[in-house]
């Protein structure tokens, strides 16, 4: 963010049931649903038109946005875009309930265990081939993020049997980031560039996982530059 904020305005949004922002059983939750909100919250905060960086569910949304209302979305930069998926999921997938259970259930003591290498190595050796870089604020956070995210199984279920199918005009510049080690939407099912939109920037980043902007943060900033047009 500090670096970003030397080029943009930035503007961090929580997905309903994430992060600050409480959840409505009457707001929907698939991608094009959570589209429709952040636009809303962004015209509530004035702005009209912008860029869009997203990762996993949120680069989803931020096609979505794109494919929506071209007019409004300068770029786009999906950072492991879920939604890539020529077979949708028809379930969750393990991992997901592990991970959550974990979380919520040790949300208490977390802030504890996290000082130990052995339970950053549960919580985040899948996540990234870089977790023992990570800081103890960074697993910290997002320990305590997973467990009292009320809006990630609802945001899961609205996402079954779906895949991104949306059209974004070509006049949208466009940049998928995946990490080369992406354990959560990994190449052989998760990362199928023909649903993609057809003139978008596709870079594979070396030992990274399903959060390149945790694993390799300056690249990633460079790339949205890049994408948005902006010069270092």
């Amino acid at each position: 963010m500090p670096q970003l904020s030397e080029f943009f305005t930035v503007v961090t949004i929580d997905l309903p049931g994430h992060g600050h922002t409480p959840m409505s059983h009457e707001q929907p939750m698939d991608p094009k649903a959570l589209a429709i909100a952040v636009f809303e919250t962004m015209n509530e905060l004035g702005f009209d038109t912008f860029d869009v960086v997203g990762n996993s569910l949120g680069g989803w949304i931020a096609l979505e946005m794109a494919a929506m209302k071209p007019a409004a979305i300068k770029s786009v930069t999906g950072l492991a875009p879920a939604g890539l998926w020529l077979e949708p999921f028809t379930a969750r997938y393990p991992g997901t309930a592990i991970s959550r259970m974990l979380a919520s259930s040790l949300k208490v003591v977390s802030p504890l265990l996290i000082h130990y290498e052995w339970a950053r190595k549960i919580g985040f050796e899948s996540v990234s081939p870089l977790w023992k870089n990570f800081t103890y604020e960074l697993c910290k956070d997002a320990s305590e993020a997973m467990g009292k995210s009320v809006g990630y199984y609802p945001a899961w279920d609205a996402l079954l049997k779906k895949k991104f199918d949306s059209v974004v005009d070509s006049s949208i510049p466009v940049t998928v980031i995946f990490g080369d080690s992406d354990n959560t939407l990994p190449a052989a099912t998760c990362q199928e560039r023909s649903l993609a939109p057809a003139h978008a920037r596709w870079i594979i980043l070396s030992d990274s996982g399903h959060a390149p902007m945790w694993d390799h943060p300056a690249e990633v900033v460079t790339e949205i530059l890049r994408t948005t047009e902006k010069t270092l």
